[in-house]
């Protein structure tokens, strides 16, 4: 570790969040399964495999267009849960509420994790609740727990990817994190931009029906489809090439991404993901996202190669060729 304290940049998504969670959790746990570093644990249970993954919210503000820190956490969840290729059956919850927050805001974010829940046909069994100071929660943090089953023979991980694969993306990027961020600081564009939070394991169950050799998928959450992409690269190996202009960007977004000073592929996305698939499969995989909910607008964006391992480039509209680099610092705090 360069820094001996945690700054708000250790939560980025970027370079510093991962050297925090190689030198510091992965040293200090040093768990085989752990050191894959998938978003969800792929574990062999008598009669069966589940799928693990926890996550902790602290979304500033509470509510923003297109969701809530509700609705995040239960979607979040259940998209790590579903990246293993599990399908997401339980939930638990647990809150850290702030002396003084509104019962009536409560009730609004259970009944949109409820909802949320419902849509994912996941079911919330279990929680605990504690309260803090005033001055000391800001408002409300949500920790969330999530358990699927797996299917027999279903082994994705981000260190699967060869040379050859096809990347895709569900959707358009950056919805998330430019409504946050907009709404937090009290900007107004032309056109409402809303958060693309949604649950996605329906999305994930039909591309491998369609594709059933899909080597990962991965949730490009915190650094966006930068970090993930040279995470994805850098656990397998390769290098990996975006075509910028197959990458699906709403106008709106990217105008306000490039007001803003932001790189459009570092910034947040909670209802989206990237897959890799065997090139003879990229087709039926596209095909079936397209046809599944909230994949509408999935593209083939990049393609994978042998080398230089770890290393992700971008095609730009002038046909230069760039670095894709992860996120270095804090672009977004508080976006998840």
């Amino acid at each position: 570790m360069r820094q001996d304290r945690i700054l708000l940049a250790h939560g980025s998504g970027g370079t510093m969040m991962r050297e925090l969670i190689e030198d510091v959790f992965m040293a200090g746990f040093a768990d085989d399964v752990l050191m894959r570093m998938d978003d969800a644990a792929a574990l062999d249970f008598p009669g069966s495999r589940l799928a693990i993954s926890t996550d902790t919210y602290v979304v500033n503000p509470l509510f923003f267009p297109g969701g809530d820190i509700g609705r995040l956490a239960v979607c979040g969840t259940v998209n790590d849960i579903a990246t293993s290729g599990a399908r997401p059956l339980y939930l638990s919850v647990g809150f850290i509420l702030e002396e003084g927050m509104p019962i009536a805001d409560l009730r609004r974010i259970l009944v949109s994790m409820r909802d949320s829940a419902a849509e994912a046909g996941v079911r919330i069994v279990t929680g605990d609740t504690k309260v803090v100071e005033k001055g000391h929660g800001d408002g409300c943090y949500i920790n969330t727990a999530g358990v699927g089953v797996l299917a027999e023979g279903v082994d994705l991980s981000g260190s699967h990817c060869r040379p050859g694969d096809i990347v895709l993306v569900s959707g358009t990027l950056g919805d998330h994190g430019i409504a946050v961020i907009s709404t937090r600081e009290g900007l107004s564009f032309s056109t409402d931009i809303e958060s693309d939070a949604a649950p996605l394991a329906a999305l994930i169950a039909a591309v491998l029906e369609a594709a059933p050799d899909v080597r990962c998928f991965r949730d490009p959450t915190r650094g966006g489809l930068a970090s993930t992409l040279n995470e994805l690269a850098s656990a397998s190996g390769v290098s990996i090439t975006v075509e910028e202009n197959a990458v699906p960007v709403r106008d709106q977004v990217r105008g306000a991404s490039e007001m803003l000073g932001y790189d459009v592929f570092q910034v947040a996305n909670e209802g989206k993901m990237v897959a890799v698939v065997p090139a003879g499969q990229a087709e039926a995989a596209l095909a079936s996202m397209r046809t599944a909910p909230y994949g509408e607008e999935a593209a083939i964006v990049g393609t994978v190669a042998e080398g230089p391992a770890g290393k992700v480039y971008v095609k730009t509209a002038f046909g230069a060729t760039r670095i894709m680099d992860m996120l270095v610092g804090e672009q977004l705090p508080r976006i998840c």
